[in-house]
């Protein structure tokens, strides 16, 4: 039973799950606005939310966790807690949108956009 298992498993073992989820928040860092599936986009959006929460506070021991969880690409990172960060000061939350596309053709699937508000 999955009683409060909350998070997709996308047919994939956890390391690589990890990796999805950090790739496709580096490249919402980047570039801002991405599209990829639905369920992806959904998984996505508490993961980088939590991390634009925390690059608010800005002080050193929030930047090591956060260089941790996005595994050391400083970059990035110096861009979230420079850029985005202070975008979102005055926010308590929902710093990111999913927008529904239609079915993609080949294989059928749901697709979305995830991007900054």
């Amino acid at each position: 039973m999955r009683h409060g298992n909350n998070k997709r498993k996308f047919g994939r073992v956890r390391k690589v799950r990890k990796a999805l989820v950090n790739s496709l928040a580096l490249n919402l860092i980047v570039r801002g606005k991405i599209r990829t599936t639905e369920p992806k986009a959904k998984e996505l959006r508490p993961f980088i939310e939590k991390l634009v929460t925390s690059a608010k506070n800005g002080d050193a021991s929030t930047r090591r966790l956060i260089i941790s969880k996005l595994s050391n690409r400083r970059p990035e990172i110096k861009k979230l807690f420079e850029v985005i960060a202070p975008k979102y000061a005055d926010r308590k939350g929902g710093y990111t949108r999913v927008l529904k596309l239609g079915a993609r053709k080949s294989d059928g699937a749901k697709m979305a956009i995830i991007e900054f508000v």
